[in-house]
């Protein structure tokens, strides 16, 4: 009972974090239209990348664990196809070759794990291990990618066309996939646990930093030089 109502708990929040994805794509579009703005000043390509990786490897793990999870499965889809439209939007963006390369490696990515799942095969211990695995290396990278995020914006002392929205709506999911990992038991399932606490730490950081540059002498006078 408690991991049903986890579940539906997380389930339901991954779908009102992808509002706060969405809310991103919109002002990158929205900034897209006025020729004076770069679409996706300060994004930070890896943050992108990286977050778009964290929420295929709940995918994965989601169809590669028994019983089939469907509170990770389908939602962690949905936020992939949002984030990888994100990444696509920096590609237009910059068109440079690394913005080229990470939007081959994740669209790529993205096909393969799908074609893995609707091939479904026989779930066993194996590709439990790899999908663990590529959770904790996601992990890691997750935080790097957000570190890169906190830098730029301390670095230019604004934010840009980064979303609050998003961060707040990610920070909610990922204190349900706390809950979620331990109603499925912590012991067995702490990469969920140990993904969504370091995701967390990094959004009440940057939701910091929006308070920051709006009342920091230090941030007002970097924002005024990154403008001159």
């Amino acid at each position: 009972m408690f991991y049903t109502l986890a579940g539906l708990l997380n389930g339901s929040l991954v779908l009102v974090s992808l509002l706060g994805i969405y809310a991103q794509l919109n002002t990158i579009r929205k900034r897209k239209q006025l020729s004076s703005l770069e679409s996706t000043e300060l994004i930070s390509l890896n943050q992108a990348f990286v977050s778009y990786f964290a929420y295929l490897s709940f995918f994965v793990y989601g169809f590669s664990i028994s019983p089939f999870n469907h509170y990770l499965v389908w939602p962690r889809l949905a936020a992939s196809l949002l984030t990888f439209a994100i990444i696509v939007e920096i590609w237009l963006d910059r068109r440079n070759f690394k913005a080229l390369g990470l939007f081959a490696i994740a669209g790529c990515s993205l096909i393969a794990s799908v074609v893995f799942m609707l091939a479904g095969g026989e779930i066993n211990d194996q590709s439990k291990l790899i999908s663990t695995g590529l959770i904790v290396v996601v992990t890691l990278f997750l935080a790097q990618g957000y570190a890169h995020q906190i830098y730029l914006i301390i670095k230019h002392g604004k934010t840009g066309a980064i979303d609050i929205r998003l961060s707040q709506s990610i920070l909610i999911k990922d204190f349900s996939t706390v809950l979620l990992a331990f109603s499925m038991g912590a012991v067995e399932h702490w990469p969920l646990m140990f993904l969504a606490v370091t995701s967390g730490i990094t959004k009440l950081v940057i939701m910091y930093l929006f308070y920051w540059v709006r009342t920091s002498p230090i941030a007002l006078n970097r924002a005024e030089g990154a403008d001159a």
